[in-house]
């Protein structure tokens, strides 16, 4: 069955340098962007990431230092790859937990002001948990009834995540094909505001946090009581991304 889609949809995936999302960088990525007609468009960027890739990392990935080392960085990349997905949808395997927030980290680094305002994101791995379980190679093995040649490369990763989709369409009578019902269907049963899940929305559609001290509580009511946890967040550790919504809501608080 092939999808219905009302506007182009980029899968993608990253190879990096670690799993924190806050402070890795991408060392491979790879985007296949399905038109409307069905038509596809694969586009795969190595990426010099101006720091060292731990051992550990290039066990998974097999990209090492050496093999980056003359490659653009994703500064000098950003642009282009941005040019490629703008008008899509995006989706990708675990996606919305790593890959699309980590994304997000190196286009807002490059100076780009990503967002996901009018994308939707589907990710595969979540209708996958839902209906089967676990890995990518066992997804690929399980809907499409073939092994995952050169697994934790981008492009052959990327590939398999566009045809698990399509498989997942044709197997689950209670998935359509569309762009909206596969986005929200993939979704957290408690969506996030910002990429990393740090800021949730709760039933009412209030911003919470969720983590540390204050998670449950609404964004607005501890920065009206602690105005200086804003300034904590804005100088810790978290996602540029994370502190971009918290930017967003206190403004907005402005304004009323």
């Amino acid at each position: 069955m092939n999808l219905t889609l009302s506007k182009p949809l980029a899968f993608f995936d990253l190879e990096t340098t670690g799993i924190n999302v806050g402070k890795d960088k991408i060392v491979e990525i790879c985007i296949l962007k399905v038109q409307k007609d069905g038509s596809e468009e694969c586009k795969t960027w190595r990426v010099n990431p101006g720091t060292p890739i731990p051992k550990e990392s290039s066990d998974v990935h097999g990209i090492t230092d050496d093999m980056v080392k003359d490659c653009p960085t994703f500064a000098e990349l950003a642009v282009e790859i941005y040019n490629f997905i703008k008008d899509a949808d995006l989706s990708g395997y675990n996606s919305n937990r790593f890959d699309l927030p980590l994304l997000a980290e190196e286009f807002l680094r490059a100076d780009i002001d990503f967002d996901m305002k009018n994308r939707r994101s589907i990710d595969v791995q979540s209708v996958f948990f839902k209906m089967e379980p676990r890995t990518l190679t066992a997804a690929y093995r399980f809907y499409c009834n073939k092994e995952l040649v050169g697994a934790h490369g981008a492009e052959a990763d990327t590939r398999a995540t566009f045809e698990i989709l399509k498989a997942q369409v044709d197997r689950y009578e209670e998935l359509r094909g569309d762009s909206e019902s596969l986005a929200q269907f993939t979704q957290p049963t408690q969506p996030n505001a910002d990429l990393a899940g740090m800021i949730k929305f709760n039933a009412q559609g209030d911003e919470i946090f969720n983590f540390g001290k204050h998670k449950g509580k609404k964004v607005t009511d501890i920065l009206d009581r602690e105005p200086g946890y804003y300034a904590w967040m804005q100088n810790a550790d978290f996602p540029a991304f994370t502190k971009k919504v918290l930017t967003a809501i206190k403004l907005r608080s402005f304004n009323k």
